[in-house]
C-alpha cells in the first residue's frame, strides 16, 4: 500500500478535536425551565456527553474523507531489463600440441606432475580451454557466442547462440587433431568475419585461442585477415597458450614419464592481430592464468543493460471517497429522523 497525497492524512488530526468538542465543549440545545430540579438525574455531575450515533456517522465521513484524498492505492511494478547483447566467436586451436601440459610453477618433478594428471588436478591445454570457455560463456547469458574449430583449417562449430546446453554440448564432443595437426591462424579470423559481418549487434567480437606458430598456407595472411575484421568493426582479442615450463605426459615401457616441450606461440604476430582491430593480446602460462585472462575479456566486454521500471497503480481513493458519502448521508438522514431530538 503506498499513498498518492500522503501529507493530506495530516488533516486526520481535525477528526479527534471534532470528537473532543462534541463531547466536552458543545453546547446543547436549551429550553427555559422554572426549575431543573425534576429533570437531574441521582449521581450526574460529569460534562463529559457521548456523541450521537450520527454524530459518529458523519466523523467517520470524514475520516474517510480524509483517507480519501490522501489516494490509497497498490502497486504492481514491473522491471524490464533490456540488453544490448555481444555477438561473440570463439575459435579455439584444436592442433596436436594442445594436448601439453603446464604446470603451475610450485609443480616441478616430473612424479608430481604423473600424480596430478592421474588425480585430475590438472589438465591439458585443450580440456583447460573447454572448461573456462564454457565458465566464461555461462556468465554471459544475455550474448550470444558461437564456435570455431581450427588447425590446419577453421570450422565452424556452432553460430552464435544464447543456447548454453548447445555450447557446453559441443565443447564435450571436441578433441585435439580432429582438424588436423597444423596451426592456420588466418582461417578462424576469416571464417569469423564471415559470419559476423551480417550481425546486427553493437558489438562483434572475436576471442583466438592457440598454442601454436601459423605453419599452413592459406589465401591470406593472419594480418591481412584481421585488416578485413577492422573493415567490419570486429574486434579480436587473442589468447596465447604455453608457460615456460610446459611438458608432454606420455607412457613408455618404464611407466609414465614427462617430457618437455619446448613449442611456443607467436606472441608478436598474435599482439599484431589484436591491435589492428583494438583488441588486447593475453599470454597464458597455466590453468590459473587462464581463468583470470577469461575473467578480464569478460570485463572488457560488459553487455549494456538499460533497467525500465513500470508501476501499474489500483486507486482505492474513488472507493473510500464513496464509502464516506454513504455514511455522511446515512448521518444526516438518522438524524433529522429516527434519532431526531428536540430541546
Amino acid at each position: 500500500m503506498s499513498w498518492g497525497c500522503p501529507w493530506a492524512l495530516c488533516a486526520l488530526l481535525i477528526v479527534p478535536l471534532v470528537y473532543l468538542y462534541l463531547a466536552f465543549f458543545r453546547v446543547p440545545p436549551t429550553l427555559t425551565v422554572a426549575s431543573v430540579s425534576r429533570f437531574r438525574k441521582p449521581g450526574y455531575g460529569g460534562r463529559f456527553r457521548l456523541p450521537r450515533l450520527e454524530e459518529h456517522l458523519l466523523l467517520a465521513a470524514l475520516a474517510l474523507l480524509i483517507v480519501a484524498l490522501a489516494r490509497p492505492r497498490l502497486g504492481n511494478e514491473r522491471v524490464v531489463v533490456r540488453e544490448n547483447g555481444v555477438d561473440m566467436l570463439l575459435a579455439l586451436d584444436m592442433s596436436g600440441s594442445m594436448i601439453a601440459y603446464d604446470p603451475p610453477p610450485d609443480m616441478q618433478s616430473s612424479r608430481r606432475i604423473v600424480n596430478a594428471v592421474r588425480s585430475g588436478r590438472l589438465k591439458n591445454r585443450f580440456d583447460t580451454a573447454k572448461r573456462e570457455l564454457e565458465r566464461f560463456a555461462a556468465n554471459r547469458p544475455g550474448d550470444r557466442i558461437g564456435l570455431i574449430g581450427f588447425a590446419d583449417f577453421a570450422y565452424r562449430l556452432i553460430p552464435p547462440t544464447t543456447d548454453r546446453a548447445l555450447l557446453s554440448g559441443r565443447l564435450k564432443t571436441l578433441e585435439p587433431r580432429q582438424l588436423g595437426d597444423g596451426t592456420n591462424l588466418a582461417s578462424p579470423i576469416v571464417s569469423a568475419v564471415n559470419r559476423l559481418k551480417t550481425s546486427d549487434s553493437p558489438r562483434r567480437v572475436l576471442v583466438l585461442f592457440t598454442d601454436g606458430v601459423n605453419n599452413m598456407p592459406y589465401r591470406v595472411t593472419p594480418e591481412q585477415a584481421a585488416e578485413m575484421a577492422k573493415e567490419y568493426n570486429i574486434i579480436i582479442h587473442t589468447v596465447g597458450i604455453g608457460g615456460s615450463n610446459a611438458v608432454i605426459v606420455a607412457d613408455t615401457p618404464l611407466g609414465t614419464r614427462t617430457k618437455e616441450y619446448p613449442g611456443e606461440f607467436d606472441g608478436e604476430m598474435l599482439s599484431r592481430i589484436a591491435s589492428i582491430t583494438g583488441g588486447e593480446y593475453f599470454r597464458v602460462g597455466d590453468a590459473d592464468g587462464m581463468r583470470k585472462v577469461m575473467d578480464r575479456i569478460n570485463m572488457l566486454e560488459r553487455t549494456e543493460k538499460k533497467v525500465e521500471r513500470f508501476v501499474e497503480y489500483r486507486e482505492y481513493g474513488p472507493g473510500t471517497a464513496l464509502a464516506a458519502l454513504v455514511l455522511f448521508v446515512a448521518g444526516v438522514i438518522l438524524g433529522n429522523t429516527w434519532k431526531l431530538r428536540l430541546p
